[in-house]
């Protein structure tokens, strides 16, 4: 049985950059799958430049897609996700049941936070231009993330079908 590399610890303090930006998503899909995270939220602009759309990123999600799990998808808009991120649109249909996508437009006055939100861990990129911010598991911190995601969700409306039905 060949020996398995050690789960990466999820990373806490500040990040600097487009290359620790994408390491920080790429380690906390994994650890959503591996440590079987129940609820999950991303925010961004677009996500047009998340890594969605590569297919370890789909593995990870569909490893940790189960029964009894959310993730939640908030955005100033989704052209850029859907347009970019092939592999992660079709997973999204997949998984429209434990999916809800939330589109905040410019007329909520909050601008959406690039960001990932779980109970037990954060990600949020302060500074998206230059992809600099902090994560971590600092109780406060991801309290006030958490404060600022809810006020731009209750302010947004239903957006990113999985499906788009017509006649």
């Amino acid at each position: 049985m060949p020996d398995e590399a050690p789960a990466s610890p999820l990373p806490d303090g500040r990040f600097d950059g487009r290359d620790a930006f994408d390491a920080i998503l790429r380690n906390a899909f994994a650890a959503a799958a591996r440590e079987g995270w129940k609820e999950v939220v991303f925010c961004d602009r677009d996500f047009a430049d998340w890594p969605l759309g590569e297919r370890a990123t789909i593995e990870a999600l569909q490893a940790w897609a189960a029964s009894g799990r959310r993730l939640m998808l908030l955005a100033q808009r989704y052209d850029g996700l859907e347009r970019g991120h092939a592999r992660f649109v079709a997973w999204r249909r997949m998984w429209d049941h434990i999916i809800e996508c939330r589109a905040a437009g410019k007329a909520t006055g909050t601008d959406v936070p690039s960001a990932i939100w779980t109970p037990s861990w954060f990600m949020h990129r302060i500074d998206p231009e230059r992809s600099r911010g902090v994560s971590g598991a600092d109780t406060r911190a991801r309290s006030e993330l958490r404060g600022l995601v809810e006020e731009c969700w209750r302010n947004g409306r239903p957006a990113f079908p999985a499906s788009t039905l017509g006649l």
